[in-house]
């Protein structure tokens, strides 16, 4: 049990209330205070942070039982509630004046055992701590957080020079395990690790698209996913964060670092930004930025909207593919863009060693936690060859970072180990050692030789478990995703194994079906190829389900369409709280066909609605009709996407773990289901005229009414008798036939085409 049994925070911002919920998600009272307010309730501030925290748009808590852990406060009233508290997170205005009284006031009301941090990422911990007792110091951390708090894996833990070993190590444990957060330990130096990186890299994009003449589009489709980097990119990324905050944060950061540091050369805002701030064109709080609207983005040269152009950049699309070596050895301007922002950000990781400390895996970490990059700085230098890089940097004239010169052409990593080096003697490899039931994938795999692999997926066996990974772009799921999982099935009883555990490290587990491919069936019109690609989705997914071993699926980030069709039908599922699960394909103008139809109806039945096949039936029209998707497992399992006995962890890094264990406990949970009395006609009819009056109110389109029909005769049967018996397969059967039909439609077409080659959600 952790020692840490309640939390108190002051400050109910955006950070100290995303904090709040955080530690409410994982089931642990929160005091949440803030200044007292005139008027209405004397609380007011503290009780609109939590309700933020309830935006259905952006939900900072994963239920609502997570909301009733959170009791509102304010300084003048309760301050001396922190009694209560075992560890006190400060997260106020970043003024030390205000840090320092706030600290002073706390000291008389805190527990002898209470620890006490800053969620500050600017004032130094020497400063933080001056005229503070010794035994409160020893006591006190810097814990940083990131913005959204519940989203965010990283967090910075910063020792002071008389913090205790114990502080340190109660705070890691308790911040690891039970907030589920990556924690990375950082040296006090300036702007600690990831937003020392991260806010570099982003201010060097700006710069050199403006060098370079690219278009914030231009920009943001280099500066994105073929870099390993969110696909929002740069000027997206203003425009998500505020281009005001953003230039603040430089800001900062140009007042506390060393004036020989790279980042004052570009840390200053673009001219066209200092005038779009003064005409409040702040970014998407104030619904223009950079981009205003779906249509129209700002011309960099004279601060003007023009209409948005979204660029097909091949080199771009092949890099995503292929890797960053094949975008650094473009020699057109995309290329040289990419390689002028990505040798400075990686010379700039390779210089901050020693000063941030002896280790590139912290700097790694820290950018994959914090900013969401699939690679860190220095594995994207091996994947472009140390020797390489190098070599291109002194081919420039440039100097070459004293860190990579140890190296003498060494990779940074040799899985499982990497090279550290104190600036002194020659490199040193070191284990990678994660806590205790701390397992990422993307480590593991060096480790692990495949048994089958092909462009999607791959699968292994690890710990007496055959272990499916999908690796498509978006883990979009396809014939030989679907041919991975068969093999790793069919391989269990071949080789003895326990069973199959289905996971990836990626961002998202699987965004669904490949439209792309799906494109191409109707394209070609073929489609008994399609029919036939469908069929061994359902039957491969099925294989799952009845298995005479375990089956576990351990789902991350989206779940959604196809890719929660897998989740669906494993036996066990051992998601993460985060996870997002849904049926989406209406959206499209398709129905879920690899089992979702037919697994929900099934789910509804047995988990809401027992014998009452009608409302079984009203219930799965409506999730499917609507495309509902639920942001936990917790919502998941009340709308019976998820089993009572399905389980989630609030640390991504223990699933695959827990899902090795969970199959070599060996407990078979079949899920093969008897026949259905389905509904038949009168229910179907009822469904065709909720449709009709719902596109007369408004409420729908004319092609959502066509889907709505199709899901609306797969989950009662159509036109049948009342009573009719229905088995999975026949649920299958009726799920093809109406995704077939749907495909063949111009208006399914005009969607499937918009959201592959523009991005976006059509309505016709």
């Amino acid at each position: 049990m952790s020692t840490i049994q309640k939390v108190a925070v002051i400050g109910a911002g955006t950070m100290g209330a995303g904090i709040a919920g955080q530690v409410a998600n994982a089931g642990y009272p929160v005091l949440l205070l803030d200044m007292p307010s005139e008027g209405e309730s004397v609380n007011q501030i503290a009780e609109r942070g939590l309700k933020r925290l309830q935006n259905p748009d952006s939900p900072g808590l994963m239920s609502d039982d997570a909301a009733a852990l959170i009791e509102t406060g304010n300084i003048r009233d309760d301050l001396a509630r922190v009694s209560e508290c075992d560890w006190v997170v400060e997260a106020v205005v970043e003024r030390l004046d205000i840090k320092h009284t706030l600290y002073r006031n706390l000291a008389e009301h805190l527990k002898p055992t209470a620890m006490l941090s800053s969620n500050t990422s600017t004032i130094p911990i020497a400063l933080l701590t001056e005229g503070m007792d010794a035994d409160l110091q020893s006591r006190f951390a810097i814990t940083h957080f990131f913005n959204p708090v519940r989203f965010m894996r990283l967090l910075e833990l910063v020792r002071g020079e008389k913090t205790a070993d114990s502080t340190m190590q109660t705070l890691h444990a308790y911040c690891e395990a039970e907030l589920g957060k990556g924690v990375v330990p950082c040296l006090d130096t300036p702007g600690f690790l990831a937003n020392r990186v991260g806010c570099f890299a982003i201010q060097c994009a700006l710069y050199e698209a403006e060098k370079f003449g690219l278009t914030p589009p231009e920009a943001d489709a280099i500066f994105g996913r073929p870099m390993g980097i969110p696909k929002t990119g740069v000027f997206g990324l203003y425009d998500l964060i505020g281009i005001d905050l953003m230039a603040d944060v430089a800001k900062s950061l140009t007042t506390i670092l060393p004036a020989g540091d790279a980042f004052h050369a570009v840390g200053q805002p673009l001219d066209v930004m200092v005038q779009m701030i003064a005409n409040d064109q702040r970014g998407n709080k104030s619904g223009q930025g950079f981009y205003r609207g779906d249509d129209e983005v700002v011309d960099l040269a004279n601060g003007e909207y023009v209409s948005l152009q979204k660029p097909i950049i091949v080199v771009a699309q092949r890099a995503e593919q292929e890797g960053v070596v094949t975008l650094l050895a473009d020699d057109s301007k995309y290329g040289q863009f990419a390689w002028s922002v990505l040798s400075q950000v990686l010379c700039y990781s390779a210089e901050l060693l020693p000063e941030v400390g002896d280790d590139p895996l912290a700097i790694d970490d820290a950018m994959k936690l914090g900013y969401n990059w699939i690679y860190g700085p220095f594995e994207l230098i091996d994947q472009i060859g140390v020797d390489a890089f190098c070599q291109r940097l002194r081919d420039e004239g440039r100097s070459v970072p004293a860190y990579l010169q140890a190296l003498n052409g060494q990779s940074t990593y040799a899985m499982p180990q990497r090279q550290t080096w104190d600036g002194n003697a020659a490199p040193s490899l070191r284990p990678i050692v994660r806590s205790e039931g701390l397992v990422r994938l993307n480590e593991l795999r060096h480790t692990l030789k495949p048994e089958a692999r092909n462009a999607s997926a791959s699968w292994y066996v690890y710990e007496g478990a055959a272990l499916v990974e999908f690796h498509s772009k978006a883990n979009a799921l396809d014939g030989e995703s679907m041919a991975i999982i068969a093999d790793a099935v069919a391989a269990v009883p071949a080789q003895g194994l326990a069973g199959v555990v289905v996971h990836n490290d990626a961002q998202h587990f699987s965004c669904g079906v490949n439209l792309g491919a799906v494109r191409g069936f109707y394209q070609r019109e073929d489609f008994e190829g399609l029919d036939a690609f469908l069929n061994h989705f359902q039957q491969t997914v099925h294989s799952l389900s009845i298995a005479p071993f375990p089956t576990v699926i351990a789902p991350v980030g989206m779940s959604i369409g196809g890719g929660f069709e897998v989740v669906l039908h494993g036996q066990q599922v051992i998601a993460h709280a985060n996870s997002v699960t849904g049926l989406v394909e209406s959206l499209v103008g398709l129905v879920p066909a690899g089992g979702g139809c037919k697994e929900t109806l099934y789910r509804w039945v047995e988990m809401g609605c027992g014998d009452n096949i009608e409302q079984a039936s009203w219930q799965a029209f409506r999730n499917l009709g609507f495309g509902k998707t639920c942001t936990s497992p917790i919502l998941s399992k009340a709308d019976a996407m998820l089993r009572a006995d399905d389980r989630y962890e609030m640390n991504r890094d223990n699933l695959l773990v827990k899902a090795v264990e969970a199959v070599q406990q060996g407990e078979v949970k079949h899920h093969a289901r008897p026949a259905l009395a389905m509904p038949g006609a009168p229910v179907y009819n009822a469904m065709k005229v909720w449709l009709v009056q719902a596109a007369e109110k408004g409420q729908l389109f004319p092609h959502d009414v066509v889907v709505g029909t199709e899901i609306a005769e797969i989950v009662t049967g159509g036109d049948i008798d009342p009573g009719t018996l229905w088995t999975e397969q026949d649920l299958f059967d009726a799920e093809r036939r109406a995704f077939w039909r749907l495909a063949s439609s111009q208006a399914t077409q005009a969607r499937i085409n918009s959201m592959l080659d523009l991005g976006q959600k059509i309505r016709n």
